[in-house]
C-alpha cells in the first residue's frame, strides 16, 4: 500500500487533494479526539466520511469527490485505519491514492504545521 510521510506531504500541500474520511465533527474541530493537542483539519483537505465513502456507488463517489484527471489523492482520518480503508477503496476505483498513516493524531502534534478549523 502506498504510503506518504509526513514532511512530503506537507511539502506537497497545494500539489496533492488532501482528504480527510474522519467524520464531519472531528474535521471541523466541535468532535476531535481529547488526545489531540489541536482540533481542526489539515488546509485545503476536503471531508468526506470513510463510511460515506465506502456506501456511494461509483458514480456518485466521482462526482461527489469531483477530482481533475490524473489527481493524487492522500487520504488520513485520525490514526490512519479509516484512511487506509479509504485508500484502498479509492486505488480499486483507478484512483492514485496514498494513506497519510500518521494522520491527524500526527499532525496536530507538530506546532509548525498549519491547520483549520
Amino acid at each position: 500500500m502506498s504510503q506518504i510521510e509526513i514532511d512530503e506531504l506537507a511539502a506537497r500541500l497545494g500539489e496533492v487533494v488532501v482528504l480527510d474520511v474522519r467524520t464531519p465533527q472531528e474535521y471541523d474541530g466541535s468532535g476531535g479526539q481529547p488526545c489531540d493537542p489541536r482540533q481542526g483539519h489539515i488546509p485545503g483537505a476536503r471531508n468526506l466520511d470513510v463510511y460515506r465513502l465506502l456506501e456511494l456507488p461509483q458514480s456518485e463517489l466521482r462526482d461527489e469527490l469531483a477530482l481533475p484527471d490524473g489527481a493524487e489523492i492522500v487520504a488520513y482520518c485520525h490514526s490512519g485505519s479509516r484512511s487506509d480503508l479509504a485508500t484502498q477503496a479509492l486505488r480499486a476505483l483507478g484512483y492514485d491514492a496514498r494513506n497519510y498513516v500518521g494522520s491527524w493524531h500526527e499532525w496536530s502534534r507538530r506546532a509548525d504545521l498549519p491547520a483549520e478549523i
